[in-house]
């Protein structure tokens, strides 16, 4: 069920953000009269799942969902189509259109893209407003059970202060930092540290076999579910049941549970818990492996309820969350850059956590969460409008290239060169795309 709920959202992501990149191009072509041959979702290598022509545009879905396509008459594109260029020019064709009209629309699918994330981050900062973690109420600092943290020398209740020198306010502030953070200033016990990030800390945690989320809060053990195979089956437990103490020992912390029961093996324990406010105690058997087939969960509004954190909330009126918006498109387009500062500068590492299309679908949640899907969503059309701006022939960004060479120098570059130009940016972007789904394969395959 996970697995549909995670492909359903992918592909409504992929689709909406690949027609809309797509009508981008097509509108400002039919208001120059341009005349679009076909409108796609995704490739039709061989042929299509479905078709209909409309007028003179041929609009349908390929089976090959990498992407999708419009193809302008006159234009020299991905089609690769010599024998139309090769006719004299008519005058719907993309050739023989004003360059500043050329130039609007190659500039449209990413221009879309950008308006959409920002129109996804109006609407989330009126619907939802904006939810954070105070840092200063992590009495406890976090828990850290990422090996390579622990490595360079974090440990389990430290508290962050501050990355790269600047005070950090909110949880959000931590990771969102991390990409060009060099210097960590936290507390422990009492002591205020500096802790160095190696230069290719990015590229050694794309490495790691095993990538437990960076900085979790500490939080209770909430009970989710009791395992069908649990010795505590029939035992009253039900979700929300909040562990507080076993064996007349105060437990506070989830991660406590583990290595306070490893000394509880094939015992029966007197466990106390919560339960709408109200002190339960129920009897327990531990297995041979100090488990006791209790799944954990809870939200982080219950963790709050109970005094773990606190949560910090802005609400926006209509008119305030259009510069919610924009806080929130500058804060994510910034940060894009920053990683492709990262992934481009080989020092770092950051190229080995590239990913194709699997890290994409990796990253949607297993639950169907409105918010989750529409913040995801608007951050891959900024990802989607910033990679088709790179001055690469075959994307956006290589033909808008060549037009303000032609805008600048008067003179327009030659069929001929801009075929060549085109096979030469096609590989490059086959290459770039078997790399990253490479990626994807080697790590699913030997880490």
């Amino acid at each position: 069920m996970e697995f549909i709920i995670k492909i359903s959202q992918f592909l409504l992501s992929l689709s909406l953000l690949i027609v809309l990149h797509e009508l981008g191009h097509f509108i400002p072509a039919k208001l120059f009269k341009t005349r679009v041959e076909k409108f796609y979702l995704f490739f039709d290598v061989k042929y299509s799942l479905f078709k209909k022509k409309i007028g003179d545009t041929v609009y349908g879905i390929g089976w090959l969902p990498l992407g999708g396509y419009v193809k302008i008459s006159g234009m020299i594109d991905e089609s690769m189509d010599k024998a139309q260029m090769a006719l004299p020019p008519k005058p719907w064709e993309f050739r023989t259109k004003p360059t500043w009209q050329r130039l609007i629309i190659m500039l449209g699918g990413v221009t879309v893209n950008f308006i959409l994330a920002y129109i996804i981050y109006v609407c989330l900062s009126f619907a939802y407003g904006d939810a954070d973690v105070k840092s200063s109420s992590l009495r406890d600092g976090y828990l850290i059970d990422n090996p390579l943290l622990k490595d360079i020398g974090f440990k389990t209740g430290d508290k962050i202060l501050a990355v790269n020198g600047t005070n950090v306010e909110r949880h959000s502030d931590v990771i969102k930092n991390l990409i060009k953070a060099k210097t960590y200033t936290i507390e422990r016990n009492g002591v205020t540290k500096d802790i160095e990030l190696p230069k290719d800390f990015l590229g050694q945690l794309s490495s790691r076999k095993n990538k437990d989320r960076l900085f979790k809060f500490r939080v209770p053990f909430v009970v989710r579910q009791v395992s069908d195979s649990s010795l505590n089956k029939d035992i009253d437990l039900q979700p929300g049941d909040v562990l507080f103490a076993v064996n007349n020992k105060e437990l506070r912390y989830h991660d406590e549970v583990e290595t306070r029961l490893i000394d509880y093996k094939n015992q029966t324990i007197t466990a106390e818990f919560l339960r709408d406010s109200k002190k339960i105690v129920r009897s327990l058997k531990v297995n041979n492996e100090g488990k006791i087939g209790v799944y954990p969960g809870g939200q982080n509004s219950l963790f709050a309820k109970l005094g773990y954190f606190e949560i910090t909330r802005k609400q926006y009126s209509f008119f305030e969350s259009f510069g919610g918006g924009v806080t929130k498109f500058k804060e994510q387009v910034l940060g894009y850059f920053d990683q492709l500062a990262a992934i481009f500068s080989p020092s770092t590492g950051a190229y080995k956590g590239v990913g194709g299309f699997k890290a994409i679908f990796d990253i949607f949640s297993p639950v169907w969460n409105w918010q989750d899907f529409w913040s995801l969503t608007a951050f891959l059309s900024i990802m989607l409008g910033i990679l088709n701006l790179l001055p690469i022939p075959a994307l956006d960004g290589g033909h808008v290239m060549f037009l303000l060479y032609e805008m600048i120098s008067g003179r327009k570059p030659g069929d001929k060169f801009m075929e060549y130009a085109q096979t030469v940016g096609f590989f490059i972007l086959i290459a770039l795309v078997l790399l990253a789904n490479g990626n994807d394969i080697f790590k699913a395959l030997f880490r």
